[in-house]
C-alpha cells in the first residue's frame, strides 16, 4: 500500500509536468530547449524538476524553493543559537517550529523566484501576444508559487504515508525518466551490441563505486559507564554493552557537486564581460562553456573538493558529538571527555573528508569523459554528477527504510543479504544531510 501510494503522487506529479502555464507559447520554448545548454545554471535547475523548467509548466519551479528554504534554514540551526536550540533542545515542537518556518520561508523565495522565472519566459519571447504582460505577471506568479506549495505537500504526504524521502523521491523522478530514452539512444547509436555491453559495464562498476564510497563510514567505539547503587553509595562501572558513532565518508551528500556547478557558469560570464575582442580571452569563455573541456573541468574538480570540505564543517560539529557523550554519559577509550574528545572526531573528519572530496570530484568530472569517449550526451550524465548520486542516495535509503519497515512488522526484510547501511546494527549519527 505504501508504494502504491508513493507511485500515485509520482504520477501525479509528473503529470504536473506537462501542463505548461497559461499564455506561455510551447513552440518558442521548444526551439529554446534545443539550442540551449545543459550544463550551466539553468540546465541543473531542469534537471531537478524533470524538465518541467524547460517546458513552462506549472511545476517549473518544482521543489527547488523548498530545498533552499531547508538549507537555509539548516545553516541557521548552526549560525544561530536560538534556531539552534530549537533543533537540538525543545524536542519534536521545536523540529515542528523549524518545519513552519521553513515552509513559510519556501513561499517567500517561491514568489521571488516566479517573477525571475516569468521575467526570462518574456525576456525570450515565450509569451503569446494575445495576453497582456501585467495579467501574465499576475495570475502565473500565483499558479507557480501554488504549484511549488502543491509539489512540497506531495513530498510531505510520501514522506508520512509513503516509504518516505518525498522530496528526494520527486527529484529522482525526473531525473531518472530521461534514463530510458537517453538508453534507447545510446543503443541505436553504437555500432555494434558489445560496445553498449561494454558501456553499460562501465556504468555498473561506476555505481557499485558510488555506493562503497556513499555508504562508507568510519566508526569510533565508545563504551558507557553507569553509576551502580550498592549499600547506599555509587561507583562508576563500565557496561559490557558498546556502541559506536558513525563518521560518513562522504557527509556532505550531493550538495558541493550542486553548488559547484551552479557556480561554473560564473567563469566564462567574467571573462566575457572583462575580454572585449580579444582572442585568447575568446578562447578561454568557450573552454569554460564546454563541460568537456580540461580548464572547465580542472576549475570543477576543485570547487567539488573545496565545497566538500566547507560543507562537511558546517554539519559536522565535534563539539556536539561531545556534548551528546557527555549527557549520554559516554566516553572514547584513551580518549578524555570534554575538548580531548572534539579535537579527536575533528581530526577524524579531517582525514576522512579528504578522500571522500577527491572521490567526489572524480564522479563530478566523470559525465565529461564519458562524453569525451563518444557516449551521447543525455546518458553521459548518469555516468556521474547529481544525477549519479541523487538517483543512488535515495534508491540506497529508500531499501534502508523498507528494510526497516519490514524487520519491525517481523518479516526477514527485503534483502537478505548485502550490507545496506544501518542493517547491522544502529550507530550513532549527529547532523543532517541532504
Amino acid at each position: 500500500n505504501r508504494i502504491l501510494f508513493t507511485l500515485a503522487l509520482l504520477f501525479v506529479y509528473r503529470l504536473g509536468t506537462f501542463i505548461v502555464l497559461p499564455g506561455v507559447n510551447a513552440q518558442v520554448l521548444q526551439n529554446m530547449n534545443s539550442s540551449q545548454g545543459t550544463n550551466d545554471l539553468l540546465g541543473l535547475i531542469n534537471t531537478f524538476t524533470g524538465g518541467a523548467f524547460n517546458m513552462g509548466a506549472i511545476f517549473a519551479l518544482g521543489v527547488m524553493p523548498y530545498i533552499t528554504a531547508s538549507i537555509v534554514v539548516q545553516l541557521l540551526t548552526i549560525a544561530v543559537p536560538a534556531v539552534q536550540k530549537l533543533q537540538s533542545q525543545e524536542g519534536e515542537s521545536g523540529r515542528r517550529k523549524l518545519n513552519n518556518y521553513t515552509r513559510y520561508l519556501t513561499v517567500a523565495i517561491t514568489l521571488l523566484q516566479s517573477v525571475a522565472y516569468l521575467t526570462y519566459l518574456v525576456s525570450n519571447n515565450a509569451v503569446s501576444s494575445q495576453i497582456s504582460t501585467s495579467l501574465f505577471y499576475l495570475v502565473n506568479i500565483f499558479v507557480l508559487t501554488a504549484g511549488t506549495i502543491f509539489a512540497m505537500w506531495l513530498g510531505e504526504r510520501i514522506t508520512a504515508r509513503g516509504i518516505g524521502n518525498g522530496i528526494s523521491f520527486i527529484i529522482m523522478a525526473g531525473i531518472i525518466d530521461r534514463l530510458p530514452s537517453s538508453l534507447i539512444y545510446e543503443f541505436t547509436a553504437q555500432r555494434s551490441a558489445f560496445t553498449f555491453i561494454v558501456i553499460l559495464a562501465i556504468w555498473v562498476v561506476i555505481i557499485a563505486a558510488t555506493i562503497t564510497i556513499i555508504q562508507g563510514v568510519r566508526r569510533i567505539q565508545i563504551q558507557y559507564a553507569k553509576q551502580v547503587a550498592a549499600r547506599g553509595e555509587s561507583r562508576a562501572g563500565v557496561t559490557p554493552q558498546q556502541d559506536f558513532i558513525s563518521l560518513k565518508l562522504n557527509a556532505s551528500g550531493v550538495m558541493p557537486i550542486i553548488f559547484a556547478q551552479a557556480l561554473m557558469f560564473l567563469p566564462a560570464q567574467l571573462i566575457s564581460a572583462f575580454s572585449g575582442s580579444d582572442a585568447a580571452p575568446s578562447a578561454l569563455v568557450k573552454a569554460f562553456s564546454d563541460f568537456t573541456s580540461a580548464p572547465y573541468n580542472i576549475l570543477y574538480f576543485v570547487l567539488v573538493v573545496v565545497f566538500t570540505y566547507v560543507y562537511t564543517a558546517l554539519i559536522v560539529n565535534p563539539q556536539q558529538y561531545s556534548e551528546f557523550l557527555r549527557r549520554s554519559n559516554a566516553y572514547i577509550p584513551g580518549v578524555k571527555p570534554g575538548q580531548n574528545t572534539a579535537d579527536y572526531i575533528d581530526t577524524l573528519t579531517s582525514r576522512i573528508t579528504l578522500p571522500g572530496s577527491i572521490f567526489l570530484g572524480i564522479i563530478a568530472i566523470l559525465p565529461a569523459f564519458a562524453g569525451s569517449f563518444g557516449i551521447n550526451t543525455a546518458f553521459s550524465y548518469f555516468f556521474g554528477g547529481t544525477s549519479l548520486l541523487i538517483m543512488i542516495g535515495v534508491i540506497l535509503d529508500t531499501l534502508q527504510q523498507i528494510n526497516t519497515y519490514l524487520l519491525s512488522r517481523k518479516y526477514d526484510g527485503l534483502t537478505k543479504s548485502g550490507k545496506l547501511q544501518g542493517r547491522g546494527g544502529a550507530a550513532i549519527q549527529i547532523g543532517q544531510n541532504f
